[in-house]
């Protein structure tokens, strides 16, 4: 019997209106039927909403590379999210994502990478001597990656630590909203009129004004430093810095909040997701853990040239990106009517693309649901990669960061694993919440290395 890793389960092929809507406010993942492993595209109706998910890897590439404009972000999928994310690059459309992406986009070209990498390294580090502290025991280890993750955002963005006294109070809060408010709320499917209030929870809400207060807090002081002349050359920096090549404007202190806020999100939410999976899956697989842990031997001096060197942990953590992909899904709407696979699709419809189907897709990858690291160096691997591995999206709106996140992943991945073993407490359940996580969290044993 093949050794496979945790997929949640499917729900019935048919089930009614109210049974879906209470399996999705559970999980969206096991909400799904599981012919959406098989089917090039789907078709779901309500009395709400009509919406298409597309595996088809054209229509893909249409929706996300070919036509983006014919395509925006879905306005419902910003009913959940625009109280912590205001108008930030996330959830706009049009010429005001444009503009952002122009200001933004310098931040992240390939020269800023190895600028960022000692910061990366730092916390790297710091990660290592906290979970020094724990070894013996067993440990919910995504606590462990967000406390990372969080503290390669703090010094990347801001040049502090985790243990700064704002960014500790951010990423307290930051904790709380994540299991309050879902990827994806019954708005993004129900809609509602501009006039009826979004009912959000006490929590949520209360949480997304805290973190949005510490934020300025932290953007005023830096905009204060960057008009003394005394601001470091950090990633915050950067982009308060950078004019609109077309206007000359800046970002104001309120813009940059909602930036900040989703930079912290993408960059701290998925990428802890993606290294919690990562971890769990070298304990599952020891024999592979035990060959990032002998190539991250090389890592000694900090030296961003000493990344060339991971190419097991890149497959790894790619590998894992297929499973788990950090967001499991992502809906466009149609701006004018469509006809996809001899199917009308009116304006205004809803475009699911879904990288958790789709990096599964029975009828695209060999043995999608096993976890290979070689599949990469295979022919249906390559093609895969260029048609159908979108963890970060595709086309004009992919994830500035993605860059960023690859270097970061694979780093922190193999240094944790120099220093330790890992191994299995129990089996986690993915759920999707912000982004794909367990159910009950993920718990390790971990023991130091010789």
């Amino acid at each position: 019997m093949r050794d496979l890793p945790p997929k949640p389960p499917s729900r019935p092929d048919k089930v009614s209106l109210w049974r879906y809507m209470r399996l999705f406010r559970r999980d969206i993942l096991s909400a799904q039927p599981a012919r959406l492993y098989r089917a090039w595209m789907a078709e779901f109706r309500t009395p709400f909403f009509r919406s298409y998910l597309l595996n088809q890897t054209d229509l893909v590439k249409t929706v996300l590379k070919e036509r983006p404009d014919d395509f925006p972000k879905s306005e419902r999928i910003s009913e959940g999210l625009r109280p912590l994310l205001g108008d930030s690059v996330f959830l706009t459309n049009g010429e005001r994502w444009k503009r952002q992406r122009r200001i933004i986009d310098p931040a992240f070209e390939g020269g800023r990478l190895r600028d960022t990498y000692p910061a990366m390294w730092a916390a790297g580090q710091q990660a290592v001597a906290r979970l020094r502290l724990r070894a013996g025991h067993n440990v919910e280890i995504e606590e462990v990656t967000s406390h990372a993750a969080a503290d390669v955002i703090f010094r990347t963005l801001f040049s502090v630590p985790i243990e700064d006294r704002m960014a500790q109070a951010v990423f307290r809060e930051f904790r709380t909203y994540q299991r309050s408010q879902p990827l994806l709320n019954l708005a993004a499917f129900v809609p509602l009129p501009r006039w009826m209030p979004r009912f959000f929870s006490r929590q949520t809400k209360a949480s997304a004004r805290k973190i949005r207060a510490l934020i300025t807090q932290m953007t005023e002081a830096r905009r204060a430093e960057i008009d003394a002349g005394t601001a470091p050359d950090d990633l915050a920096t950067k982009i308060m810095t950078t004019p609109d090549p077309e206007s000359g404007e800046l970002f104001s202190v309120e813009e940059m909040v909602d930036q900040v806020a989703i930079f912290f999100l993408a960059g701290h939410e998925t990428s802890a997701s993606a290294l919690a999976w990562a971890l769990y899956l070298m304990a599952r697989y020891p024999d592979w853990q035990e060959q990032v842990a002998q190539e991250a031997r090389q890592l000694e001096t900090g030296a961003f040239s000493e990344m060339s060197g991971l190419r097991i942990s890149r497959d790894v953590f790619r590998e894992t990106l297929r499973l788990y992909p950090p967001v499991p899904m992502m809906v466009r709407a149609a701006s004018c009517p469509e006809r996809f696979r001899d199917r009308d699709i009116a304006k205004g419809a809803q475009i699911v693309v879904s990288p958790w189907h789709l990096h599964r897709h029975e009828r695209l990858w060999d043995d999608p649901d096993s976890f290979d690291p070689t599949r990469w160096e295979t022919q249906n691997g390559k093609n895969c990669a260029r048609e159908a591995f979108i963890p970060f999206s595709a086309g004009a709106r992919v994830c500035p960061g993605a860059g960023f996140a690859m270097i970061e992943g694979p780093l922190l991945l193999s240094l944790l694993l120099r220093d330790f073993k890992v191994a299995v407490v129990d089996t986690p359940e993915p759920v999707a919440h912000l982004t794909v996580r367990s159910r009950t969290g993920i718990r390790l044993h971990v023991v130091e290395r010789d």
